[in-house]
């Protein structure tokens, strides 16, 4: 029981300097976190399994050849590895099911390009820009709140444990963060879809 007491960023650290069982206590502590993060994008239980045990595989490497680099965000970082590793499966088995021609059925009504033409690879780049732009314009509190949890994946309990605040306290941050972007694109006219 006293294990979970101890950081994630000291277990981190004692596995690194050789202590196995350390890495074990990780491991123990956020699984179903990791495991339910994966089971939830990939919905079949022996891919979540091995994509879970190669998100771990390159979590012991990285700690191993010592070039991970501590800010005490652990748990969010393995949550990105196994992210990449959802990304990677996809790609490796993007495959189009077998159609046959008939009278009745053109392949060319399932046909679809979703690759992104110039100009709307040009739309969302221009998007994203504006859409950065604008969160600029938050308090520093709101802006803080809102990166975490949009572009770091972070949950509210572990955003309240970096910020020093309540858990209440970072959800009405973001609240407010996301009805000020809608007010300043009232405002101002913005449209940010394509």
């Amino acid at each position: 029981m006293a294990n979970l007491q101890i950081p994630d960023a000291l277990l981190v650290k004692n596995y690194v300097e050789g202590n196995e069982s350390a890495l074990s206590t990780l491991i123990k502590r956020h699984e179903s976190k990791i495991y339910g993060f994966i089971y939830s994008k990939i919905a079949d239980k022996d891919i979540s399994n091995d994509i879970f045990q190669d998100t771990f595989i390159k979590v012991i490497k990285t700690l191993k050849s010592n070039s991970y680099n501590e800010e005490g965000k652990f748990l969010p970082w393995v949550m990105r590895i196994s992210h990449n590793l959802i990304v990677d499966h996809y790609r490796k088995t993007k495959k189009m099911p077998m159609y046959r021609e008939t009278e009745e059925f053109s392949i060319f009504s399932i046909m679809s390009d979703d690759t992104l033409t110039i100009e709307n690879k040009m739309i969302v780049d221009q998007v994203e820009v504006d859409l950065k732009k604008l969160i600029e314009e938050l308090p520093n509190d709101q802006k803080e709140v809102l990166v975490m949890r949009m572009y770091q994946d972070m949950s509210f309990k572990e955003i309240s444990e970096v910020t020093g605040v309540s858990i209440n306290t970072a959800l009405g941050r973001m609240r407010y963060a996301l009805m000020n972007i809608r007010k300043i694109i009232e405002k101002h006219q913005i449209i940010l879809t394509n």
